[in-house]
């Protein structure tokens, strides 16, 4: 059985959710988001909370129980608060510019990269820190993986895009010369 699944979501103020066709409607002062309940997953809204139970009790079931529960949760804190991540840019060289809603990023290429910010993602840039933020969870992560991947740091010098606060393993620099 899950322990997620059977917590009740107490919905905030400042939060309106609606329930029609198994879509759950959440809206906040910083957006809208809704959401598609799971086939063997039913929701009630009532006494000022969200209530999640299985149709069923199947494994399946009980295992999507706690995540509908948690998605519906990550929701809420979405429209209330949103959500970032941050990424430092560390390297000789290596700079970001915004260039309107987008970033525009030297990393040592020889060509600058555009990094086109997608719908609901906000760009801000402070120095080499770059926030990502957004109302959704899922959308900010892929966002900030994908801005890290254009340039991971090596292992040498540690160059590149990482998350903040992120410890790179250095390696120790390879010796010339070899076994006589």
């Amino acid at each position: 059985m899950s322990r997620i699944g059977k917590k009740p979501i107490k919905i905030e103020s400042g939060v309106s959710v609606s329930l029609e066709d198994r879509i759950l409607s959440f809206k906040g002062s910083k957006g809208t988001m809704n959401i598609k309940l799971f086939d063997s997953i039913d929701a009630k809204i009532e006494n000022g909370e969200i209530v999640f139970f299985r149709n069923n009790e199947s494994q399946e079931s009980n295992a999507l129980w706690g995540l509908q529960r948690t998605l519906a949760s990550n929701c809420q804190i979405g429209v209330t608060k949103g959500f970032e991540k941050k990424l430092e840019i560390v390297g000789v060289g290596y700079k970001a510019d915004m260039v309107g809603k987008n970033l525009m990023l030297k990393l040592g290429f020889s060509h600058p990269v555009e990094f086109k910010a997608p719908e609901g993602i906000v760009f801000s840039l402070e120095k080499n820190i770059i926030t990502v933020s957004g109302i959704n969870n899922i959308l900010v992560g892929d966002t900030a993986f994908k801005l890290r991947s254009l340039r991971k740091p090596e292992p040498y010098k540690g160059k590149g895009i990482r998350y903040l606060g992120e410890k790179v393993k250095i390696k120790e620099v390879k010796k010339a010369g070899g076994k006589k």
